[in-house]
């Protein structure tokens, strides 16, 4: 993969920069792009499947469908279930997943009535029964393997920052798994780098997303810095300072996703507005596609300020 771009943006009185990774490759980009590129950029004789597990409408599913694409297999791609409204009104990453052949496949009640989750389940039922055929990667791609192409984005950043002559640097992303935050941060700590990895919990909160990083065997000075918010959010609800912000990063011309960048952005400008001489850098992570199940969600939730933008479900 080419590096990605960084631009010069302006948002609500402050400048920064954007690394745009969102603009890596038409079908394999973002953060997803990142994590997968062991598997995109090394061979795997014999292997004709690639399996894995996570929602319908999962940046990772559409990921993965893209790289089997690329490498001549077959994703089989396990949910928990898949509604009723997205089976007849296909959109997003469900529907360009299936497009570029995925084969989706629901084992959530057959989970449940073992008293399982998902991801146990597979664990004990199916990785012990997949052949040399297949390659298995966990939800999300947070695996080990992950490190390999989030390494190739530090250094990146770190080639930017040195030949634009930023002494220090401020980098912000959203986590989930915190995957990606993690091993960025371990690159510029191992590599004595003056590069801040600033990150917020999305899926649960700081002491779950601590757990991660600690799950992917990383040391406690490795960790990325959590910016927390004052209240709590659910992961997947809308919230109106959610939308409003997303609203006003619209009017700049380069389009966020909705699940994760909002809250980000919100940390940001208060870390901001609290350290006006920093040099911040924030990672475009893609994950647009996901935007054509979120947003009808918003203008549903929030009428008035879709109106107000001119969004309709029409849209």
């Amino acid at each position: 993969m080419s590096p990605s771009p960084v631009e010069e943006f302006n948002f609500a009185g402050h400048r920064l920069l954007v690394k745009r990774d969102d603009l890596l490759h038409p079908q394999f980009s973002g953060n997803k792009a990142r994590k997968f590129a062991w598997f995109l950029e090394h061979d795997f004789p014999g292997v004709k499947r690639l399996i894995g597990h996570g929602s319908a409408q999962a940046n990772s599913l559409y990921s993965m469908a893209a790289l089997a694409r690329l490498k001549g297999w077959h994703l089989q791609f396990y949910v928990d279930h898949i509604s009723e409204h997205l089976r007849l009104n296909p959109c997003g990453n469900f529907k360009a997943a299936l497009a570029l052949g995925a084969e989706l496949i629901e084992l959530g009640a057959q989970a449940r009535r073992e008293g399982m989750n998902l991801e146990s389940y597979l664990q004990q039922h199916l990785v012990p029964t997949l052949g040399q055929d297949c390659l298995f990667v966990p939800e999300g791609g947070r695996c080990g393997y992950a490190e390999y192409g989030v390494a190739a984005l530090a250094r990146e950043i770190a080639e930017y920052a040195a030949t634009n002559g930023i002494a220090e640097l401020k980098l912000m992303l959203p986590s989930g798994t915190g995957t990606t935050a993690l091993f960025l941060n371990k690159y510029f700590a191992e590599q004595g780098l003056d590069i801040q990895v600033l990150t917020c919990a999305l899926v649960g909160d700081d002491n779950y997303l601590k757990a991660q990083f600690a799950g992917l065997g990383a040391q406690e000075r490795h960790f990325p810095t959590i910016l927390s918010p004052g209240r709590k959010y659910h992961f997947g609800k809308c919230y109106r300072e959610f939308f409003e912000i997303w609203l006003a990063l619209e009017k700049t011309g380069t389009q966020f996703e909705l699940l994760y960048d909002p809250l980000a952005w919100l940390l940001l400008l208060d870390y901001m507005d609290a350290h006006p001489d920093a040099r911040v850098l924030y990672l475009h992570q893609g994950g647009l596609l996901g935007n054509e199940s979120m947003l009808p969600r918003y203008v549903r939730k929030f009428p008035e300020l879709a109106h107000a933008a001119g969004l309709s479900l029409e849209r």
